[in-house]
């Protein structure tokens, strides 16, 4: 009897946490399989359930009516650390025509989409070895038979550096880089700072290293904090980056050294195997504040989140940017007005649309230090990142979260309190892909895969819309865009709308660009069911033709399902391999 692949890799990567992350219409028959992942949104997705029991917030400074004008000369931020500011100048002179997508420094020429997979969460078990090793090295090998260009992997802090610094524990991704290097796969590896679980699709637990959570225990303002005094500790505050506290290092030096590691260990795959070093900034490695966690149901979606600013160290350095401003009265807090996790943006007095905190003088202040504090961490670890993988043939990249909930409102709520200062009177993606391409660094993106009519209207949501103002930035800023799903998917409206993202045929001026990559999540059993491996050897497909492909999807499927024909006896022989 033919073995199914799919039914033999469930262990591989555990099941997904049910989710109740609403994010678009329920799929046509042909997609089913993907159900437990993508729901249609309820009618009205604003809760009924009581309102939450906390203090009542003190209201936020007095507000002075909208300035019109460049409020740059009160807030007196820099535009760039000083110390800083040399660095980005040298790399930015050095790597000059780094945003193209290259293999070892050489440009590359040839058209289309190369399509990468994220590894399961957990690929690598606590104990440091390969989980499911010969599930694993049967997945490989049919991506790469499936004209998979390579795979993404988590490296997690809390798992190699687990138990005292600088003792570093390679074990399991020695074995997985090596079984891609075997498969003639390329390998994205990211740099995992943050906690895995307690964010959308996490199927396992991974807490930061013991050493560093005993320092937080000992120290609770190491941890980002609301202004309710909830501390999230998925990752180090960035408000204490440059402050030994972490055994005598700071988390800047931390990070660096552990890059380092990584460098040394794996020097002989760099370049040729390695291909990209993806450096986690933040929760779920993304460059943002730990808004909206989901972990004991804190945040729902499409809840505009809160503010991550009182933790002690963050609250200094408002106090010293309000003092040098003239403002001290507006250096003891962030906005308290601000509502809750679950809040909309009408229903809180600083996100309003009228009038509200966010257009005032004093939201203009507080919103740009909020994100300059954003972005001039994402620029420490950057210069840690490119001097550690000079002349390595590397290619670092930086990903970004698509909050494209409320989106169409005014004030785009859920982006500003993790840190993006987007509204719809000002761009806040250039200013990241500016701060990315003085680094050469890819700006990668999530949420490709959406439509917006699939995600409920009362919420506002603009995915598509999203997705083009950052190809625009990043366009104008002259840095490369590669791209992510945000949810697994398996149906061809989603493959469709990947395809079309990518090909980044927005404004008629882009027809010679495309996305330099694109990240398929994730390895998963689902995958391996035949409809969907069929559907995806033909994504593929269509993604290595890139935007000129002419071919039609039922001439590209046909050459599929006669791949997924001819390979079945390598795919029996995987499946027994699972079997033992």
């Amino acid at each position: 009897m033919a073995m199914n692949l799919g039914h033999q890799i469930g262990t591989l990567s555990g099941n997904q946490i049910p989710t109740d992350f609403s994010t678009g219409e329920q799929p046509s028959s042909a997609t089913a399989s993907t159900s437990a992942v993508w729901r249609a949104p309820s009618g009205n997705l604003r809760s009924n359930s009581p309102q939450e029991t906390v203090s009542p917030p003190m209201l936020t400074p007095p507000l002075t009516p909208r300035s019109a004008g460049d409020w740059s000369h009160l807030i007196n931020l820099p535009t760039l650390r000083p110390d800083l500011s040399a660095a980005c100048q040298a790399y930015a002179t050095e790597e000059a025509g780094t945003a193209e997508w290259k293999e070892g420094g050489r440009k590359e020429e040839k058209k289309g989409v190369p399509v990468f997979v994220m590894m399961p969460l957990d690929s690598v078990s606590n104990g440091n070895t390969v989980n499911r090793k010969k599930a694993m090295n049967a997945s490989l090998h049919a991506l790469k038979s499936a004209g998979v260009e390579g795979i993404m992997i988590d490296v997690w802090w809390g798992l190699v550096e687990r138990e005292a610094p600088g003792c570093y524990n390679w074990g399991g991704y020695t074995e997985i880089l090596d079984m891609a290097n075997k498969h003639g796969l390329r390998v994205q590896a990211v740099m995992s700072f943050h906690q895995c679980g307690g964010n959308v699709g996490d199927s396992c637990t991974i807490p930061l290293p013991k050493w560093v959570r005993e320092e937080m225990e000992k120290d609770p303002d190491l941890a980002y904090t609301d202004q309710w005094g909830r501390r999230n500790y998925e990752y180090v505050s960035l408000g204490c980056d440059s402050l030994p506290l972490l055994k005598g290092r700071s988390p800047v030096q931390c990070y660096a050294d552990f890059m380092r590691a990584f460098k040394d260990h794996f020097k002989h795959l760099l370049g040729h195997t390695i291909m990209e070093i993806q450096v986690g900034m933040g929760p779920a490695g993304e460059l943002r504040y730990p808004s909206y966690p989901e972990e004991n149901g804190t945040w729902k979606f499409p809840g505009i989140g809160a503010f991550q600013c009182y933790d002690k160290y963050m609250l200094n350095r408002l106090k010293a940017v309000a003092e040098a401003a003239g403002k001290p009265e507006w250096g003891g807090t962030g906005p308290t007005d601000a509502g809750y996790y679950n809040s909309w943006p009408e229903d809180t007095p600083f996100f309003k649309k009228d009038g509200g905190g966010w257009n005032s003088h004093y939201g203009e202040f507080f919103l740009s230090w909020y994100s300059r504090m954003l972005i001039e961490h994402g620029e420490q670890i950057l210069l840690s990142a490119t001097s550690v993988f000079k002349d390595t043939g590397v290619k670092i990249s930086v990903k970004v979260a698509g909050i494209h909930w409320h989106y169409g409102t005014r004030s785009h709520a859920p982006e500003l309190t993790a840190g993006y200062y987007n509204t719809r009177f000002r761009d806040g993606y250039l200013a990241i892909a500016q701060m990315l391409a003085r680094y050469g660094a890819v700006f990668n993106f999530t949420c490709i895969e959406m439509r917006d009519h699939e995600q409920p209207q009362d919420a506002l949501c603009a995915p598509e819309k999203l997705v083009r103002q950052v190809a625009l930035a990043t366009k104008e800023a002259q840095v490369a865009l590669a791209g992510e799903n945000a949810l697994p998917r398996h149906d061809e409206s989603a493959h469709e709308q990947i395809l079309q993202a990518s090909s980044l045929n927005i404004d008629g001026s882009m027809h010679e660009r495309e996305m330099c990559a694109f990240t398929y999540l994730r390895m998963n059993p689902s995958l391996f069911q035949p409809d969907n491996w069929r559907r995806f050897v033909a994504f593929v497909k269509k993604m290595k033709e890139g935007k000129d492909g002419r071919r039609c999807w039922e001439q590209v499927e046909r050459e599929a399902e006669y791949f997924v024909n001819a390979t079945k006896p390598f795919v029996q022989e995987a499946a027994l391999a699972l079997l033992h």
